[in-house]
């Protein structure tokens, strides 16, 4: 069984903090797009024709950019290529595309049942000092939007960490976003990334972010809030009422087989890590021939297999299992990181239940500086 990504990379404006992969949608062939991305699609299943797809995920930019009607085109071509007749079908979406029923009703047709809603703060100032378009209170009617359409299953993102953001402005985001009493909640510190406005501003010296100690205050504070709220902690950046976490998500943190389509997607199916083209005309050239857009295809190496699975499964809070590991790798984890696990736990960092490794909650706050110590350096082979 496999998860599929499915990348739509139109967006009717460009965040300052965004690096995924995306374009301004004015002039764009987004009817283009959307029918080679079906045929990419029958292109690669035609290759996995027993593949059984359990998960997907349309991703962007904003997918809820395209019109009902290729939502409509694109949620048949998922059903009917893809052989995905059950199981989470989530979509991502910009609250101001949420404000009329077309487009949530072309969603809810077309199967899709689960909502990811990019909000990232309910502070309209702030909102705007990140580039984005929508405004705190078009959340409010997106939510009730959203559920009149059959919606239960909703999750939204919040940012800290943001320019001009107090602790007690985080605060009252999460406030807010605990209001709405939806089931799934993910809250992420911001990262400049490269090639984007606020890495650029920020090499400017034209950036002022909290520092790190507000960011751990705000980072407390959110575990501390959706732990009362009755949302558990089940990833580093991610909380859930009971049920309610993404499988598509842990299917990525548990190192496991999904598919990539669209310009500028990865897929990881057996040991090959494929990439295919990010620009819009690039990724669709060969697909104008029946031939796939793959730009890289990486055989990924023993050790790298094995960083990754102590990276992402150490990210959630069922861990890594010793027993899956040891048979997926036939080696043991202290064969391969005894010592560093070792280390670890006398530091307070790493802790152990039955067979499963999990960060404790220090090593939540240090999660990045934990993760280095799993790399390789010399081949085990």
């Amino acid at each position: 069984m496999a998860g599929a990504y499915i990348h739509i990379p139109f967006c009717d404006h460009i965040c300052y903090y965004c690096d995924f992969n995306k374009v301004f949608i004015e002039g764009q062939p987004v009817a283009d797009y959307v029918a080679m991305l079906l045929r990419e699609m029958r292109l690669v299943m035609a290759a996995h024709p027993d593949e059984e797809i359990k998960t997907v995920y349309v991703g962007g930019g904003t997918p809820s950019t395209l019109t009902p009607a290729q939502i409509t085109q694109l949620c048949d071509g998922v059903h009917e290529i893809l052989h995905f007749d059950q199981g989470e079908f989530t979509f991502e979406a910009n609250p101001n595309d949420l404000l009329t029923m077309e487009k949530l009703a072309a969603m809810r047709a077309g199967g899709v049942n689960r909502l990811s809603i990019g909000v990232q703060s309910f502070d309209d100032a702030i909102l705007k000092r990140i580039g984005r378009i929508h405004r705190a209170a078009v959340v409010l009617t997106a939510v009730a939007n959203a559920r009149k359409a059959g919606f239960e299953n909703l999750s939204i993102d919040l940012i800290f960490r943001l320019p001009g953001q107090s602790r007690d402005n985080f605060l009252n985001s999460l406030h807010q976003a605990l209001a709405l009493d939806l089931p799934h909640y993910s809250t992420y510190s911001l990262i400049l990334e490269k090639k984007t406005i606020f890495y650029n501003l920020m090499r400017q010296g034209r950036l002022q972010l909290p520092n790190q100690d507000v960011e751990a205050d705000m980072y407390r504070d959110a575990i501390d809030l959706m732990a009362a709220s009755g949302h558990q902690q089940y990833e580093i950046s991610n909380f859930a009422r009971p049920g309610f976490e993404c499988q598509h998500n842990l299917l990525y943190w548990q190192n496991d087989k999904y598919f990539g389509f669209g310009a500028g997607a990865y897929g990881y199916i057996g040991k090959d890590r494929y990439h295919n083209y990010g620009p819009i005309q690039q990724y669709l050239a060969p697909l104008h021939d029946h031939k796939l857009p793959v730009i890289e295809h990486h055989l990924v190496p023993v050790e790298e297999q094995m960083e990754e699975e102590m990276f992402l499964g150490l990210r959630t809070r069922d861990g890594v299992s010793r027993a899956r590991f040891l048979q997926r790798y036939h080696m043991s984890i202290d064969a391969v990181y005894g010592d560093t696990v070792q280390q670890l736990k006398e530091q307070q960092l790493l802790t152990e239940h039955e067979d499963h490794l999990t960060l404790t909650d220090q090593g939540k706050f240090w999660g990045n500086e934990v993760f280095q110590q799993f790399l390789i350096e010399d081949p085990l082979i």
